[in-house]
């Protein structure tokens, strides 16, 4: 039974990601819509992002990680590369954590 939910999730996944190529062209969204889609995008994703830096395991997650997500988010705003944003972010929560603000 579970090997035919992973394949009917499987399919269904290409499905989807299948559609939106073959739709592309066929279907015209207002610009309106368009903005809407892309801001609906954008929540779900900051949404997220909440989710996962305030919470490990149902139980908050500790002041060490909002700060480190913290330091993340600013540096990104402030356009500094990818690798320094994660790096950042990662040796706050560890230098944090080491000190014991968990």
């Amino acid at each position: 039974m579970t090997v035919g939910i992973v394949l009917a999730l499987a399919a269904g996944t290409y499905a989807m990601r299948l559609a939106g190529p073959l739709l592309r062209g066929r279907v015209e969204f207002s610009p309106r819509w368009e903005q809407l889609m892309s801001i609906a995008a954008m929540v779900l994703l900051g949404g997220f992002v909440a989710t996962s830096t305030a919470f490990e395991g149902g139980d908050l997650a500790g002041w060490a990680r909002f700060a480190g997500v913290a330091v993340g988010g600013v540096l990104a705003w402030r356009k500094a590369p990818f690798v320094l944003v994660v790096v950042a972010a990662a040796a706050t929560t560890a230098l944090l954590r080491v000190v014991g603000l968990s």
